[in-house]
């Protein structure tokens, strides 16, 4: 018979393996910035913000489903947006 286990606790017991953190920690940075990204669009359409923010409208796509990308264009992005773009390491 399984048995049940919840997920915060598999979370828990998988961040313990320092490779699974690692990847853990990487992919959890760039959907913060694809969450960021998103809701700071203040309305704005990609296109409009690609163009705001001269990028391809397929950058910002590619950000907000959370691929990676340069500094620059986060920074060209958050100019666009009328925003300061802020690394921060917690």
């Amino acid at each position: 018979m399984a048995k049940n286990i919840l997920f915060d606790d598999y979370l828990t017991e998988q961040l313990k393996d320092p490779e699974f953190k690692a990847g853990f920690d990487a992919e959890s940075a760039k959907l913060e910035s694809a969450v960021a990204l998103m809701s700071e669009r203040a309305g704005l359409t990609q296109r409009e913000l690609a163009e705001r923010a001269d990028v391809p409208q397929s950058t910002i796509a590619r950000i907000e489903h959370g691929q990676n990308t340069s500094f620059d264009t986060m920074s060209k992005i958050a100019f666009a947006l009328g925003k300061k773009h802020k690394v921060e390491f917690t």
